[in-house]
């Protein structure tokens, strides 16, 4: 029987009502509890690492679990992490650039309801991600929710509310859970060991482009950080009206060294930023890097780290260019 380390971050799973809301209270052994079933899957030990609404997640939460991990990895077989919903996207996908290669499974999960609740998607959830973490065919970082196995590169939530939380974008699901059957679509290379990388670089914003945005507000933003997204419409581009300014902007930052990255915000099918005059002459006259395929948490994170690693804008590129657990087809 496999040992499987169960880490607790709060969220919704482990949250109990308050006269102020829903708040995180619930401990990992307690949140087992409401599970016995589980144990019949693997064995399993329990420890938290905060317990927090996941609002309150930071790149200082992703560094200690990565650590908590490569502390404990050779112990255990696999690693379930609860967590809230709200970030989970953007955990899953920290922790596949920081942990990587992963022989061993490292599975997020979380539920839209409190586990306290006499109906609720969270045992389930917790019960197939044990399921799933107790597989001989699992590796990675994957997001376990409502049936449904995600890579953590391409996991994205899409509905606020119902218990079909999450979708995985531009690519296929690893696998599905239905009736505590495992239905494995694609099975991932095993590397021999992992590579861990806690350190990152958390300088980086996300510039969201509206009718009327203003360059003055994107010039600010990269005062601030070393580098930043900016999320576009359909495949790319930037008002490219000479009094909207955004291309100067942009020039003289990039001379200075700051790295811009184009996204889109349509969820599918990705960015092409060269179709359009707004967007060619960024991609030919302009150091700007494109996403492609990616998700926005995705290109964040993968940000984090290659910052964390590299300073030298042709070191920068080469690494956000590398695909790295299936985060980018272009």
């Amino acid at each position: 029987m496999k040992r499987i380390l169960m880490i607790g971050t709060g969220g919704t799973i482990a949250s109990a009502a308050t006269p102020d809301g829903l708040d995180p209270q619930i401990s990992s052994a307690d949140i087992l509890h409401y599970v016995p079933s589980i144990s019949k899957l693997c064995e399993i030990d329990t420890l938290e690492v905060c317990n927090i609404d996941s609002t309150n997640m930071s790149p200082d939460i992703w560094t200690l679990l990565t650590e908590t991990i490569q502390e404990h990895y050779d112990q255990y077989d696999g690693f379930v992490i609860t967590h809230g919903t709200d970030t989970m996207a953007y955990t899953a996908a920290a922790l596949s650039y920081m942990i990587q290669n992963s022989p061993k499974p490292i599975v997020i999960t979380g539920s839209q309801k409190p586990i306290n609740m006499e109906i609720s998607d969270s045992k389930t959830n917790l019960y197939d991600s044990f399921l799933y973490a107790s597989s001989d065919k699992a590796s990675g970082v994957q997001i376990v929710f409502n049936g449904k196995v995600i890579l953590g590169t391409r996991a994205r939530k899409t509905h606020s509310k119902s218990y079909n939380a999450f979708s995985s974008i531009n690519y296929p699901y690893i696998a599905v859970i239905q009736d505590s059957h495992l239905i494995q679509f694609i099975e991932q290379p095993k590397a021999e060991q992992p590579n861990f990388y806690p350190v990152i670089n958390s300088k980086v914003g996300l510039f969201k482009l509206t009718p009327g945005a203003e360059a003055e507000v994107l010039d600010f933003m990269l005062s601030k950080k070393d580098a930043i997204i900016i999320e576009s419409y359909g495949v790319g581009g930037i008002p490219s009206l000479p009094e909207y300014g955004f291309y100067d902007v942009i020039k003289k930052w990039t001379k200075l060294g700051k790295v811009i990255v184009m996204t889109t915000q349509v969820p599918n099918e990705g960015s092409d930023i060269e179709v359009y005059k707004v967007g060619h002459r960024l991609k030919n006259k302009v150091s700007v890097l494109e996403a492609y395929d990616m998700t926005t948490e995705a290109v964040v994170c993968k940000l984090m780290w290659t910052l964390g690693r590299e300073s030298s804008p042709e070191n920068i590129k080469d690494l956000f260019y590398a695909t790295i657990a299936n985060d980018i087809l272009y």
